[in-house]
C-alpha cells in the first residue's frame, strides 16, 4: 500500500494559532474531494485502508484533529469541543479550495460533520455518519470515561496493540496484521533518556471537557445536535455495529424519519465502533459515495 503525504494547516484558536495535520492520498487537482474524520481518542490514519480503496476516485484527506497525531496541542484543553474541530475543518476547506466535499466521519468525525454539514451554504454533499447520532448513550459515555485521557507507558508496540484491543473490542474481529496496522499511527516514541518505549499519541487533556460534561449540559446538547441534524440536506448513510452502545436501533430509525431521512446499514458483529478496515465495511461506504456517479 503507497504512503499518504503528510501537510499542515494553521488555525485559529482563544490563545493563537496551533497547526493541524493531515493525510492526503490521491490526485491533489482532483476537484473531488473526500474529508475522512476519525474519533475521539483515535487519528487520521485510521481510514488508511478506506482512503487506499478510493483515492482513484477521490482526493482522500484525512486530518489528525487537533490534539491528535501529528497536529498541536492546545493551550486550553477546553478547546477540545465540537465547535472547534468544526472551525478548524473549515479552515482545512478553504486550504484544499474545495467547492464541494463528501464526509466520512466516525463517532466524534461524525458529529463534526453533521455539524459542518448542517451550516448554510455548506459544502457537504454527501455524509457518512459511522456509528453516530445525535443522541449519545449514557453507558458508552461511561465506558469511554475509563480510558479516554489516560496515557500508559508501552515498552513495545505489542504490549500496546494488546492494551489498545482490550478497550476497543467493540470495533470487531480484526487479524494481527490490521490491529498492528491501526496501532503503529496510535504511538508516539519515547526518547532513550526518558525510559524509551511509547504513549498514546494524543494529549491526555481531550478528556477535560469530556468529563466536565453534566447531565444537563449533555441533554442540551443533544437537543442542539437534533436540530442540526435536522437542517442536513446532504445526502446521508448511517452506519451502526449491531452490538454499539452508543448509537442504539432507536436512534438509527429516527435518523431514517427525519432531517436527511439517511440511509441506513447495520454490520453484524461489530459494536463501537466499525474501522472500516475489512472489505465488506469498505464496500457498503464505497457503494453510497459512487452511486450518484
Amino acid at each position: 500500500m503507497t504512503e499518504p503525504r503528510l501537510d499542515f494547516v494553521q488555525c485559529l484558536d482563544t490563545q493563537g494559532l496551533h497547526r493541524m495535520a493531515y493525510w492526503e492520498w490521491g490526485d491533489p487537482a482532483n476537484p473531488k474531494v473526500l474529508v475522512c474524520a476519525h474519533g475521539l481518542s483515535r487519528q487520521g490514519r485510521d481510514f488508511d485502508a478506506l482512503a487506499h480503496a478510493l483515492c482513484k476516485d477521490y482526493r482522500v484527506v484525512c486530518p489528525d484533529v487537533v490534539g491528535r497525531g501529528r497536529s498541536d496541542w492546545l493551550g486550553d484543553p477546553m478547546g477540545y469541543q465540537i465547535p472547534a474541530y468544526v472551525g478548524d475543518m473549515v479552515t482545512l476547506l478553504a486550504r484544499l479550495n474545495a467547492k464541494t466535499l463528501d464526509w466520512v466521519g466516525t463517532s466524534m468525525g461524525g458529529l463534526i460533520g453533521l455539524c459542518l454539514a448542517s451550516l448554510p451554504g455548506s459544502p457537504v454533499r454527501q455524509l457518512v455518519l459511522n456509528d453516530v447520532g445525535p443522541t449519545i448513550e449514557t453507558q458508552a459515555i461511561e465506558r469511554i470515561g475509563t480510558y479516554v485521557g489516560k496515557t500508559p507507558k508501552f515498552a513495545s508496540l505489542d504490549e500496546a496493540a494488546d492494551y489498545l484491543w482490550s478497550i476497543s473490542t467493540g470495533f470487531g474481529e480484526h487479524s494481527r496484521e490490521q490491529w498492528l496496522a491501526l496501532t503503529r499511527p496510535m504511538l508516539r516514541s519515547v526518547e532513550a533518556e526518558q525510559g524509551g518505549g511509547f504513549l498514546p499519541h494524543y494529549d491526555p487533556r481531550i478528556a477535560v471537557p469530556f468529563h466536565a460534561a453534566t447531565p444537563e449540559s449533555t441533554a442540551q446538547a443533544q437537543a442542539q445536535l437534533w436540530q442540526r441534524y435536522d437542517a442536513v440536506r446532504a445526502r446521508t448513510l448511517v452506519l451502526r455495529g449491531a452490538h454499539s452502545d452508543l448509537l442504539t436501533p432507536e436512534t438509527l430509525q429516527e435518523m431514517s424519519r427525519r432531517g436527511p431521512k439517511a440511509a441506513v446499514h447495520e454490520f453484524p458483529a461489530v459494536g463501537h465502533a466499525p474501522t472500516l478496515v475489512t472489505p465488506e465495511q469498505i464496500a457498503v461506504v464505497q457503494e453510497f459515495l459512487l452511486a450518484e456517479a
